[in-house]
């Protein structure tokens, strides 16, 4: 059973999340607190996905995305935002967080975001007679879906799983123009709800990841007006 982090100081939200998941065959567990939550993490690391409310007493959502982000690379994490907070999205976003719900929010909603994430986490792997997927290679990089892992010049770089699959769209469409549309529905799903910016933003940190100049990128071009295109250093 998928176990899913929920951090909610307020009791209600956090039991009403808790008992919809459950309802839907996953197993939350609870923390009131970001501190809670870090002591948590340690003693369960079998956590797939972590909820976050932005609005912690102590320790903040942001603190607390920064620190799982950096303990557990490979965690999904879904950021809780109070409506018209357009700032708190794309600080969690910059921070890692894969996604956002924006409060009040829908059940349906919520677990729609968590299902759209736990697929883009499960191992990307696809049936070619006894192979598994091929490597992808560009420039300085490698990508091996299999064991997903990212080299930039024979070096390991860390991704969340939605830089991961970025990263895997753009290396299987070289130069190719990309809308940011065509990357949200790829990587996000044609019934994301988020807007627009949420891939300008996953966008801006992973240049800052494996751009030698992230000002002036030559990896990743913008396409003004439009989205983006991989060069890949070829």
């Amino acid at each position: 059973m998928t176990k899913i982090l929920v951090v909610e100081d307020e009791s209600a939200i956090r039991s009403f999340i808790a008992v919809n998941l459950r309802r839907q065959g996953y197993d939350p567990v609870e923390a009131a607190s970001g501190e809670e939550a870090l002591a948590v993490m340690e003693q369960q690391q079998d956590i797939a996905v972590a909820i976050l409310d932005v609005m912690l007493p102590g320790m903040d959502g942001f603190a607390v995305c920064r620190a799982l982000r950096e303990r557990f690379p490979a965690m999904g994490m879904v950021m809780l935002t109070a409506k018209g907070q357009e700032q708190d999205k794309v600080q969690g976003l910059q921070l890692g967080a894969d996604d956002y719900v924006v409060k009040p929010f829908s059940p349906k909603e919520l677990l729609a975001r968590i299902e759209s994430l736990l697929r883009r986490l499960e191992r990307p792997t696809v049936e070619l007679g006894s192979r598994q997927e091929a490597s992808f290679t560009s420039g300085p990089f490698i990508m091996r879906p299999d064991q997903r892992k990212f080299y930039k010049d024979s070096r390991e770089i860390e991704l969340t799983p939605r830089e991961f699959a970025i990263i895997k769209l753009f290396m299987e469409n070289p130069k190719v123009a990309l809308s940011r549309d065509d990357v949200l529905n790829s990587v996000w799903g044609k019934n994301y709800i988020g807007d627009l910016k949420t891939v300008d933003v996953n966008i801006r940190r992973i240049r800052q990841k494996i751009e030698d100049k992230p000002e002036d990128p030559k990896y990743i071009q913008s396409i003004w007006g439009y989205g983006y295109r991989w060069l890949g250093g070829d």
